[in-house]
Order: C-alpha cells, then structure tokens, then sequence
C-alpha cells in the first residue's frame, strides 16, 4: 500500500480545506494519508509526527516516511524549512517541483525555442528610461511585478497624444509623462518588474477574455487535460482573472458563442497546445533539474487572428472555480503519486534517455584526443572525470594509445555516449595521422613537447613537434586546440593553418587559463584561478605541480563544453591512473613513491620534486633507465644528475643500462660517494635498500614500465608494509 504524505507549512490540516479531499481520495483509491509540517520530520529515525483522518477527525501518529510527498504549501513560507525539505526531496520523491517565475518560465521557453513563437515579448524594467524605449515601440504595454498573482499589480498603459491612460483592474486614469515616471521609478524599487505589449482577446459584446488550461498526470504518468474554461472580465476591467471579479462559463457555449464554425477547431487547438506546452516544460525540467512536473496552469490569449499567445504558466493553479471539478483535481493528484511512488526507476532512465537524446540535438559529440611527452594519461582521466558528472563518456583505458587500440575503440563508441576522450601515442612519424583517420577529433591537447623518444626523430625537439603536429592537422579544422603556454618547446607546434580556437593553460605565464597560488597539499596540491569569471580553489589528489597543467587542461575543456565551477570542483577528483606517483605509507613512517610507468628527463625531474617536496626526513632517489634518447642520452643524463643535486637528495640510486652516467657525473658534481650507488642486478638493489632504509625515510622509485621497476616498490611494500 502506498503511503502519501501531504507537506504544508501550516501545522494544523483543518485549517487546510484540500486536506479532507485528499484524505478522501485517498483511502478510495486505497493508498495511506497523512498530513504533516516540516518541523514534524525526524531524520534520526526516518519518522513523522503526521495527522491522519479517521472516523471524522484528525489524530496524530508516529509515521515512517512516506514512498512520495504531494508538496501542498506556500513555497514563501516552506521556504523557511528549505534545509529540511531538501534533505526530504534527497530521500523522497515529490509530486510538485517548481518551474519558476514568469520571467524563468518565459526564459525557458525562449532557449528551448519550440514554443518561443507563442511568447509576448517581455523586458525587465529597471528604470524609467528603460521603459519609456520599451513602449515607444508599442501603443499598449503591460506593466507587471514578476512574481505577481491573481491579477494583483497589473498596470494597462495606453500612449496617448498627451501623455498616457494607465488602468488598473476597472480603474484608470490619465497620467502625465512626469507622473508616469514617478510611478515607473517607484515601483522598480519595490521589486522586479517586466513590460509587454499588451495583445488583447475580447467578446464581441467588448469584454475582455482569457483561458485557463488546467492539465495534470493521470495514474500513468501520462499528461492529461483536466479543463479548459474561459475566464471573462467584467464589463470595463480589462482582468479576467476569476480573484478580480472575472467569472467563467462552460468552454463549448462559450466557443460556438464567439467564434462559431471555428469553435471546434480552437477546442481542439487549445487542448493539443495544453499537452504538448505540458510534455515540453515537463521535459525542459527533467533536462534542466532531473525533476518532473505534474501540474500547471496555462494562461494564454487569443489575439484577433486567432494565434495563442501565453500570458502566464502557473506550476501549482488552483482547482478550477466551477463544474465541480474539485475531486477529479485530487483524483489524478493521488492516483500520480501513487504511479510516482512505483515507478521511480523507469522515471530516473526516462530522465538520463531525454537527457542524452537532448544534449546531441543540441550539440555534435565532443570527441577529445589528447597527446603530448608527458601527461596525457592523467589530462585523459581528469577530463573524463569531470565529463562524467553530467555525460556517459567514452574514455580510453589508461595507457590504451597505440593505434590499433584506436581502432577497438571505434567500435566500442556507440550512440548512448555523449562524449569519448582518447589518448593517442607515437614514437615515430605518421602515428598520430594513422590515429586521426581512424577517429577524427574536434577537441585536441596537446599537453607539451618534450624529449620522449626524441632519439627516434634525429634527437631533434622540433621533430617531436612536427610528429605532435599531427594531431592539430588531422584534427577538425574548426574545432578547439589546448597548448601549454610554459612549455618552451610548444613554440614549434605548426599551428598557423590552423582554423579553430586556441586556448592556452599556464602557470607562470598569462594563459587563458592560468593556475596561481600553487602548493602542496595531503596527498594533493592545491591552486587558484578564476573561472567564469570568479576566483576558485581547487584540490587535485596526484602530487606535483606538472599535475597542474594536467588539471589545466582538463578545466580548460570542461569549461568550453559548458560544465559549472561545481561540476569541474567535483570531477577533479578523480580516480588516478595506477603507479603516477602513488604514495605508499608504510611501517615506521617510511614513504614510498611510486612512479613507474614512464621514464623521461622531464617525468624525472617532476617526480624528485615531489620527493623533495613531500620528503620529512632523509630522501632516496631510485632512478631507472630513459629509453629513445638517442643522441641527447649523456648529456641528459648529466642534468638529472645536477637537478638531483641541486635538491638536496640523500642517496641516489641509479639502476639499468649506462645508467651510471648518471652516478657517475653526480660524484664529479660532488655528491658523496658513500651515498650513490649503481646496478644492473635488481636482488643487489634491494640488499642495499635492506641495509640503507631508516624510520622516516621517503623513497622515490622512478622508472618505465619495460624496466620493472615496479618490482622495487612490491619489494619495499612487502618488507615494510
């Protein structure tokens, strides 16, 4: 049995008339029926001091919460609860959800496009200046508050020659431009205002006219019209509103009355505008809110061409004021919340399968690709990381970049993504165009220029360029390009002919998108930067400042693609790519960090300032083999040596082939003897560490994959783990 809560913000449901029709209904329709005020709610234990109706009264009992809540009070008032009531609609579904103002709903309308032809031009008014440009252009305008109800507030102004005629409700009066101004500059001072030109629908007797269309979800969650009445002002008003003396009649008289041999067909178009206007705002909440409607009170004019035009959309009307409809309201009330109550599994797919069909109606599919030396496993996991909070993203697996894995991934892209993010390697010429043929990007990375496999182009950094060029070539020549502005070698990407948009991220350059304040954090680093126009902090959990520019990239993307500060906050969170300076904390306050994926003079240097960074006591450097740096290795070699050096490094530990370059000209620079070490012999390697390794040390181990380095870190994790 489904149980139904009514929320109201008044504590006592015999001061609510509806609540007796709900209770009614409810029990005929065989679901439970409690009435309650958010100060009954205890989240502790998932109760509600609730009034339930029996045998003629109201008694209070202890309820568990209930499947769904029919949300019945004033949102001004409930809105002192607003803390509570979120935490209920976060446990809870609700019937109701709230569309907006006038001016949201207007708004909404306007974006969407599909029903922005039937809108009547409105304007904010925020001075009188303003709106004497606004109806210059028009006769007769309305003046209204934007949060206006039941016709309150409402001024009719008329240009006369003289000066202008403004009527409110059946009272009017002349106004002088002076006095008119006076009214203006009073009124925008009190509140939110917006004009219109005034578009009237009027009997051939000379009173003015409007119709309600009154449409709610049936038991089936399916829209449906519960009335369509004309409301019809009285004699000299120019508000039909039924609160401002308007009265209403049966649609069907009303029609063959004014309208005659066209009276079916304005039914028929009225009923089909009520639905399909409903199914629309319905849909634009799921897309905008992952909310649904089930109610809403549509206002609208017919002009004297007989064109609707939608003065109001009211999210919770009132029941309709004649005919006895009071009950069928409450009917499709309750039988909905009972379908809401039941179905809330098919509502939240129905909502991610509109979402995904609207977001490739409105935009092509980002496809990203990312290359460079040096990051772009970690820009890959961050970006898709923050894609992933609003899309289904395609995201290549970590270290998936060779061409052939390009090609699986091709077939792993189907039509329930909404953004792909790809990886994509090269160590030699033509790789990257082999790459953009397979799938051709819009969005592009190149995250920097550096000496990885420099030793397969001639040991040239400009031939590295050349071949990362590729991607900006073979990409789409409209799309978007992301280069690091710090990166000195990036001056040789060819990117002249390049037709899109270039987007630069940076550090200690002015970048479109620049990090400032950068520190390390636990296990993280911290930085700022302004971001739509504010200043953010954000926290990244992988450290070292290298990882910035990752971050960068990513933020650089999301943001272009429309993700909120929030959305981007949250995704940079992300689930870090295994063995990328993962800190292991072992026994004895030792620190192992592990970085043994790729190896190249640049990821060295990164890594020992991490080491030198997040080091507390005495620091150890196990530094493995560079691969592919042909002629440039010695000389390479040589400055890692000096950089480990230059930040204080306790020992260093070279391992793998002509390695000892390194050792060797770190002793000539002066570093103690005693404290550097060579091997070729792993089991050597780890005896030393045996004997060398105190309380509190922090050890970095520093290697490409293809030299199973990673052995080294299993080794300490097993001895002081």
């Amino acid at each position: 049995m489904t149980l139904i809560g009514m929320l109201h913000h008044r504590k006592d449901p015999k001061t609510v008339i509806k609540s007796y029709a709900y209770a009614a209904v409810a029990k005929a329709e065989g679901a439970t029926f409690f009435y309650f005020s958010p100060g009954k709610v205890n989240f502790a234990n998932s109760t509600i001091k609730g009034q339930v109706y029996e045998n003629g009264k109201w008694v209070e009992k202890t309820m568990p919460f209930p499947d769904v809540i029919y949300n019945a009070g004033s949102p001004e008032k409930l809105n002192k609860s607003k803390d509570i009531i979120q935490k209920l609609k976060d446990k809870i579904p609700f019937t109701t959800h709230s569309i907006g103002n006038k001016w949201n709903v207007q708004k909404r309308l306007n974006d969407a496009k599909e029903f922005s032809n039937y809108l009547i031009p409105s304007e904010i008014i925020k001075s009188s200046d303003s709106f004497f440009k606004y109806i210059a252009a028009f006769d007769k305008v309305v003046f209204k508050p934007i949060d206006g109800r039941k016709g309150k507030g409402i001024y009719f102004i008329t240009k006369k020659s003289n000066g202008f005629q403004v009527q409110t409700d059946s009272n009017s009066r002349f106004y002088t431009t002076q006095q008119l101004t006076n009214l203006i500059k009073d009124k925008v001072k009190t509140g939110i205002y917006i004009l219109q030109p005034y578009i009237t629908s009027v009997t051939e007797s000379g009173q003015v006219f409007d119709f309600r269309l009154h449409v709610q979800k049936n038991g089936e969650g399916n829209w449906v019209i519960t009335t369509i009445y004309p409301r019809i002002a009285p004699m000299g008003s120019i508000i039909a509103n039924i609160n401002n003396g308007g009265y209403t009649i049966y649609l069907e008289p009303f029609l063959e009355q004014e309208f005659k041999d066209e009276a079916f067909n304005i039914k028929r178009t009225l009923e089909h505008f009520a639905l399909s206007l409903a199914k629309h705002l319905d849909e634009l909440q799921m897309v905008l809110y992952d909310e649904i409607i089930d109610e809403i009170g549509i206002d609208v004019g017919l002009d004297k061409n007989h064109k609707i035009w939608i003065y109001e959309v009211n999210w919770r009307p009132g029941c309709p004021p004649a005919f006895y409809l009071e009950l069928d309201v409450v009917t499709n009330s309750i039988r909905y919340a009972m379908y809401l109550a039941k179905n809330q599994q098919t509502i939240k797919a129905k909502i991610r399968q509109l979402k995904r069909e609207k977001n490739k109606e409105q935009r092509e599919l980002p496809i990203i690709a990312i290359t460079g030396s040096a990051g772009k496993t970690t820009s890959k996991a961050f970006l898709a990381s923050i894609l992933s909070k609003k899309w289904n993203v395609f995201e290549s697996k970590d270290y998936w970049n060779t061409t052939d894995h390009t090609k699986k991934h091709k077939e792993l892209i189907d039509s329930s993504h909404e953004a792909v993010v790809l990886e994509y390697g090269m160590a030699y010429p033509g790789i990257i165009t082999e790459h953009c043929k397979i799938i051709k990007p819009n969005i592009s990375i190149v995250t920097n220029i550096g000496l990885a496999h420099v030793g397969n182009f001639n040991s040239d950094i400009r031939g590295v360029a050349h071949a990362k060029s590729e991607l900006i070539h073979g990409m789409d020549q409209q799309g978007l390009l992301i280069v690091n502005k710090d990166d000195a070698n990036s001056r040789y990407l060819e990117t002249d002919r390049f037709n899109g948009k270039i987007l630069t991220v940076g550090i200690k350059s002015a970048a479109d998108y620049r990090a400032y304040d950068v520190k390390y954090a636990q296990e993280g680093m911290e930085f700022k930067m302004r971001l739509q126009g504010k200043v953010i902090q954000l926290y990244i959990p992988i450290l070292g400042e290298h990882h910035v520019y990752n971050a960068l990239n990513a933020i650089a993307v999301a943001d272009q693609l429309g993700f909120s500060p929030m959305d981007i906050k949250a995704g940079l969170i992300f689930k870090k790519p295994p063995r990328r300076l993962t800190i292991y904390n072992l026994k004895n306050n030792i620190t192992v960090i592990d970085d043994t994926v790729h190896s190249h003079p640049q990821g060295v240097r990164a890594a020992i300032d991490v080491l030198s960074n997040i080091g507390r006591n005495r620091s150890i450097a196990i530094i493995g083999q560079m691969r592919e740096l042909g002629d440039l290795r010695e000389a390479e070699y040589r400055k890692v040596a000096e950089y480990v050096l230059s930040k204080k490094v306790d020992y260093l530990i070279t391992y793998g082939f002509r390695t000892d370059e390194i050792s060797n000209h770190a002793k000539a620079k002066g570093f103690s003897s005693q404290r550097v070490h060579h091997f070729t012999d792993k089991n050597k390697l780890h005896d030393l560490l045996s004997k060398i390794v105190r309380n509190n040390d922090t050890i970095l181990v520093k290697g490409a994959s293809k030299t199973n380095m990673f052995e080294t870190v299993k080794f300490l994790e097993k001895k002081y783990g």
